[in-house]
């Protein structure tokens, strides 16, 4: 072929691909810069005469060049689906909509460090905005191949997660429990007594009066020098609801990628899906169970999913799950267990009882916990868990006095090693207990129950009594 036969085609292609944009962009036509408001019902603003991707934010004039910031969640034909990002007062029909970006970006740095912001990145503390560089807020996926294995424990500085419930750097768990047992108290502990290099809280649907007492009280201002607040309270708008989820592990993030350990704390995951269930109704999505709409389905896994080991830094997440009714089977609850790995339940009537952090050890586990622990810690761990459990199913039977005792050395040592188990549980909210302190102290406790168990049935079978009374259950 010569010479100027590939020119010749080298030209002709280049015209023919001059010749595809143009007819593509007149297929296809730049968004248009600004729209009208035609409808509002309720959470949802439909807009006409206006072009953009979903997730683009748009400011509606409402007058006096004042307006409100709105987020594009969705479209039917020609029209736009918008919903605001704080209340809709002062909207009017035809009311001017004009684009302001395709995407929010988040501002990441070590001037984030002791700051409280809001979903919107706004300070709440009365200080400066916070300078840094800027990442997307949705971030990005990580490829299953770039995550590296959990092979180191995390002292959380709570006796029994340490020891019963081992969580490892870079692993997601979930904190179960219903209204009012516990679960702020517990995430407070964590933040204060954890190794990890940076704690990022974020605080989502919570009453406000919580926001300061976190920060006061569970918080502190030792532990608020190396953390992150993002506060998004019940009182704002579903989208700030769920961009303060996006944007605290957005932060987190940034943290991991300079080689940090960092810890993220959610509280909590059940008002982040039903923050996402409002914007799908509002979208036209269908309910599909107890009123959730798909996209909370699959939002949930792309958000936990951030979480994890990558490069030399690690983030790891603690999730709470606010469970309805104290019923483990609701949707977002069971959706949640799928995912993350692990779960620590807390339980209503151990807290009424007076057990605090009230930690049901028969039902909650840690899946990580076999690859980042000794064999001799693991047998004391499944000895504890067997008396547990074997104390209460033989409850009724020992609280009304049924049971006789020597009649089964188990729930014999069951019987005599519950005060024990459940003075392991207890932990003074101020009390730090590091993770080889409550390993040793593991390791006397399991050894006091073998003793029992050894010299009880011998003094049995010689005919004398234990002498033990049957503690009544609290």
């Amino acid at each position: 072929m010569s010479a100027e036969t590939v020119y010749q085609a080298e030209q002709f292609n280049r015209v023919k691909s001059r010749l595809s944009f143009l007819v593509d962009r007149m297929e296809h036509p730049e968004p248009e810069a600004s729209g009208r408001l035609v409808r509002l019902s309720g959470m949802r603003l439909e807009v006409s005469g206006l072009r953009t991707s979903v997730g683009s934010r748009c400011w509606i004039e409402t007058g006096h060049r004042q307006g409100i910031v709105a987020e594009v969640v969705g479209f039917e034909g020609e029209l736009l689906i918008l919903m605001c990002e704080g209340a809709s007062t002062g909207l009017t029909p035809g009311a001017k909509v004009t684009l302001l970006g395709d995407g929010e970006m988040v501002t990441v740095g070590e001037d984030l460090l002791g700051r409280i912001i809001d979903g919107a990145g706004r300070p709440l503390d009365g200080f400066a905005d916070a300078t840094g560089s800027k990442v997307s807020l949705r971030g990005e996926s990580i490829s299953p191949m770039e995550r590296h294995s959990i092979v180191q424990p995390l002292d959380v500085g709570v006796r029994a997660i340490n020891t019963l419930l081992t969580i490892g750097k870079g692993q997601r768990m979930g904190l179960f429990a219903g209204s009012g047992v516990g679960k702020s108290t517990l995430l407070g502990m964590m933040t204060r007594f954890t190794e990890a290099d940076v704690v990022v809280v974020g605080l989502v649907g919570e009453r406000g009066r919580e926001v300061r007492e976190f920060v006061e009280e569970s918080l502190g201002p030792e532990g608020l020098k190396r953390s992150v607040v993002v506060a998004t309270p019940a009182d704002t708008s579903p989208l700030m609801r769920v961009a303060g989820c996006w944007r605290a592990t957005a932060i987190a993030e940034h943290f991991r990628s300079q080689g940090k350990n960092v810890l993220l704390l959610m509280d909590s995951l059940t008002r982040f899906a039903q923050a996402q269930r409002e914007i799908g109704l509002a979208a036209g999505e269908p309910p599909v169970s107890r009123g959730y709409t798909p996209s909370v389905f699959s939002t949930l896994p792309n958000l936990i999913e951030r979480a994890g080991n990558v490069g030399r830094g690690s983030i790891t997440a603690v999730y709470t799950v606010l469970v309805e009714g104290d019923d483990l089977q609701d949707p977002i609850a069971d959706a949640a267990r799928a995912i993350l790995d692990g779960h620590i339940v807390l339980s209503r009537t151990m807290a009424e009882s007076g057990v605090y952090p009230a930690i049901d050890i028969e039902a909650s586990i840690s899946r990580s916990m076999l690859l980042i622990t000794p064999e001799e810690q693991q047998k004391h761990v499944r000895l504890l868990k067997e008396s547990f459990a074997t104390y209460r199913a033989n409850q009724d039977l020992i609280s009304v006095g049924a049971y006789r005792s020597g009649t089964d050395a188990n729930i014999d040592r069951a019987i005599q090693s519950q005060d024990m188990i459940r003075g392991f549980i207890q932990q003074p909210l101020s009390e730090r207990v590091g993770m080889p302190e409550g390993i040793a102290e593991l390791s006397r406790l399991a050894n006091d129950m073998q003793v029992t168990q050894t010299i009880e049935p011998a003094g049995l079978r010689a005919g004398q009594s234990s002498g033990m009374p049957i503690p009544q259950d609290a």
